[in-house]
């Protein structure tokens, strides 16, 4: 058992850096013996963390925050494959779609976890691809919610592939639609026949944490049908931005309208 830390500070870092690397929600007795604390100090301390958005608790587990998940992609793929799971598979039951949980790392996203129906199976699952933001209405639905001056590392991979980034078929063009609907959607841009649309997770304004993307079979993403996934998207990222601790009024600050047939 580790030797209990001196201060106050160090026994708070022991406690998030115990919940971040875990590959499970642990609960509060092996959190404390991880750490070396008794157990009424660990709690103590894991309410002021839960407070401050450091860690977040789930019934008797604990997990990484949203604080947390903004600095580790350890910490994002544990904390939020575990609680994001129910709701992937929920929205794939009720769009009858595969599923999938992104974050972005340094110049794209990458797919965390996903769930597909098996009438999709033709359909390329991705888990724990990195994705490019000129292919994918996951890391574009991520990136438009950044700052624009905080979007050049995902413009480069797109540049250099000769996407163009102006016009009416252009990145910055779908950027800012994005931005302005709160959905990407893209079509066929990665594989032919396939489409999808994908809503990003806030934690605030220009902080995105993840994002739900829905993919499926390109006709069938009509206008009344894309407009029905837009709203179970809109819900299923409010439901996560709750199991995170975040407040589900920011994911639906954006992309409260969206304007027919357009397309990312």
């Amino acid at each position: 058992m580790p030797k209990s830390a001196s201060s106050a500070v160090d026994k708070a870092l022991d406690l998030v850096e115990a919940v971040s690397r875990s590959a499970r929600p642990l609960r509060l007795s092996e959190i404390a013996d991880e750490v070396g604390l008794h157990r009424p100090t660990a709690y103590r301390i894991l309410a002021d963390l839960v407070r401050r958005g450091w860690v977040l608790r789930s019934g008797d587990h604990y997990l990484p925050g949203a604080a947390a998940l903004r600095l580790s992609r350890t910490a994002a793929a544990n904390s939020l494959v575990t609680l994001a799971r129910p709701v992937l598979e929920a929205l794939a039951t009720r769009t009858g779609m595969m599923v999938n949980l992104q974050v972005l790392e340094h110049d794209r996203s990458r797919v965390l976890d996903a769930v597909r129906p098996a009438r999709l199976e033709m359909i390329s699952l991705l888990t724990d691809r990195t994705l490019p933001v000129h292919r994918f209405a996951g890391p574009l639905a991520l990136v438009a919610a950044l700052p624009p001056d905080a979007r050049a590392p995902y413009l480069r991979p797109a540049a250099e592939a000769g996407h163009p980034m102006q016009g009416p078929d252009g990145l910055l063009d779908d950027l800012a639609t994005a931005e302005r609907t709160g959905f990407a959607v893209e079509r066929g841009r990665n594989e032919a026949l396939v489409a999808s649309v994908g809503r990003a997770v806030l934690a605030g304004p220009g902080r995105p944490l993840c994002a739900l993307t829905v993919v499926g079979p390109d006709a069938e993403f009509d206008e009344p049908s894309l407009t029905a996934l837009r709203t179970a998207l809109l819900d299923a990222t409010a439901d996560v931005a709750e199991l995170l601790g975040v407040d589900p009024g920011t994911a639906a600050r954006t992309g409260e309208r969206t304007d027919e047939g357009e397309n990312a």
